[in-house]
């Protein structure tokens, strides 16, 4: 989307209840990991927290010692847990209703679609109906180095202590939420919308933002002159961009497309009136 168009989008989400989502897991890939811990709470912007449950979850596999490290959950805790089987079902309600939110909402949400599929329930939420608070974070502080969860805790002090906990990270994404969302309520559209031109985009946004395979955004944005910085490590990068500086050079390419149609009809005309 045009940073025009997140701006009312964002806008509209905040007007709605948020069902704000986070998971423990044995790993990261979903279709090999399991579900640990689940949290799911229900709030608006207006109200606050409606309501918050919690359960851990037995994932009927080892946990591994890495993950026990970061989590603090061990074998032992989710050993005497109830299975996913008897777990989600109830879950299913709340995650059914308000906007799903998370903090790198893909994880979570393909976590709760991998694990539900194993009981014979599709799961599935309308893109509109979602909020990913990374994506969000992004757009919002582009000049803050890490949009990790933990980190932007601090940056806020948000009364958070626990980290890769399901509760208290639900917790932390809803005040996360909560703050950015009444920012955008509150600035102007002006402020707003510069401050969503420093957003660094990845190169495939960039060619979805053009409309074009990454190849020729990348020759299009080079041809332009657009600033890219690279990130990644040794094994892998990836180019980003400014979103304002992406944007120019999609608006410069909707202007000589309806010049060249115009053209096109104007010499249309001027054959037919020859005839």
């Amino acid at each position: 989307m045009l940073a025009v168009d997140l701006l009312y989008h964002y806008r509209a989400v905040s007007q709605k209840p948020l069902t704000v989502l986070d998971v423990e897991t044995t790993g990261s890939l979903a279709l090999k990991g399991r579900i640990t811990e689940i949290s799911v709470l229900q709030a608006t912007l207006a109200d606050g927290i409606l309501h918050q449950q919690t359960a851990l979850v037995n994932p009927q596999t080892e946990i591994p010692a890495n993950i026990v490290q970061i989590t603090g959950i061990t074998q032992d805790m989710v050993d005497g847990a109830a299975i996913a089987a008897t777990v989600l079902p109830g879950y299913l309600p709340l995650l059914s209703n308000g906007v799903l939110t998370a903090h790198n909402l893909d994880f979570d949400y393909s976590f709760l679609k991998a694990e539900y599929a194993r009981l014979g329930v599709t799961f599935s939420r309308p893109e509109n109906e979602q909020l990913c608070t990374v994506q969000l974070a992004r757009l919002m502080l582009p000049e803050l180095r890490s949009r990790r969860l933990p980190d932007l805790v601090q940056h806020f002090q948000f009364q958070v202590t626990t980290s890769h906990r399901a509760e208290a990270d639900a917790i932390a994404c809803w005040l996360l939420a909560k703050h950015l969302l009444i920012e955008i309520n509150n600035e102007a559209d002006e402020a707003l919308l510069a401050r969503f031109t420093q957003q660094w985009i990845p190169l495939k946004d960039a060619a979805k933002l053009l409309g074009c395979r990454s190849k020729q955004a990348r020759v299009l944005l080079d041809a332009a002159g657009v600033y890219s910085s690279e990130v990644g490590n040794g094994n892998y990068t990836s180019l980003r961009y400014r979103r304002g500086d992406v944007e120019r050079v999609y608006y410069k390419r909707q202007e000589e497309q309806q010049a060249k149609q115009l053209d096109e009809r104007t010499t249309e005309g001027n054959q037919l009136s020859c005839l």
